[in-house]
């Protein structure tokens, strides 16, 4: 193993089914818990961010519905809750040791979010599931996981999304766009390469914590290879 603390950010769309029916689909739960259990089990200790964007999404919904920005974006952080919630339930179903922290207080849902609880726990081997953003309006769940990652003293961060890595422009609309397998944190604010904002990999840039983006929507396995030393995706870093 590579590394031995982690902080992983995955989308809350991966949780839902794939004809998108269901906001959360138990069976791709159950594989996403499965593979934690796999990285658990090699001895990584992991935080997991979740996003929220299966239930709701609070800027686009915000925008789309004329609700309050900031009303909008503490919806999605309960949305946080309630997938973090599930994903605790698949893991310890296998048995898997964990602990949902939320920054926003809920002490009849779950634990609220001290750092020093965090490593607590997180040095016994027990999954964090780190619910709530930074408890904070127009802030992302990138940004949660970046400053969850600098106060438990994480390696690396792991986004999780649905691009295989970062590119000179969208894949999606142009046909030679370029991978990188590395790039510099400098050169993704230069040039916006918004594959994570900006304030999340400002974070990790001045904290010297490198960020792997990677696909998971093709194979979720591919976290558990990447981790391993598999080369896969784009690696962000200060070099």
């Amino acid at each position: 193993m590579l590394h031995r603390r982690v902080i992983l950010k995955f989308s809350g769309e991966i949780l839902r089914s794939g004809d998108g029916s269901d906001a959360i689909d138990h069976s791709t739960v159950e594989r996403l818990c499965n593979t934690l259990k796999e990285l658990h089990g090699s001895g990584l200790e992991i935080g997991l961010v979740l996003g929220g964007g299966n239930i709701f999404r609070g800027l686009p919904a915000s925008v789309a519905s004329k609700c309050d920005r900031t009303r909008g974006d503490y919806m999605g952080m309960l949305a946080t809750v309630i997938n973090c919630l599930a994903v605790q339930d698949g893991l310890e179903r296998l048995s898997v040791p964990t602990r949902v922290y939320s920054a926003l207080p809920m002490p009849s849902v779950c634990d609220t979010f001290f750092v020093r609880d965090a490593l607590r726990d997180i040095g016994e081997g027990k999954v964090l599931l780190l619910a709530g953003g930074t408890g904070s309006a127009f802030f992302s769940t990138d940004s949660a996981a970046a400053l969850r990652a600098n106060e438990l003293k994480a390696d690396i961060v792991v986004k999780a999304t649905k691009v295989n890595g970062v590119y000179d422009k969208d894949p999606k609309k142009f046909a030679d766009a370029k991978k990188f397998d590395t790039i510099s944190f400098a050169d993704v604010l230069k040039n916006r390469l918004n594959v994570m904002d900006s304030t999340a990999f400002s974070l990790c840039m001045d904290n010297n914590i490198p960020v792997l983006i990677l696909d998971v929507v093709g194979d979720i396995n591919n976290v558990k290879r990447a981790l391993l030393g598999e080369k896969i995706g784009t690696l962000v870093s200060n070099f």
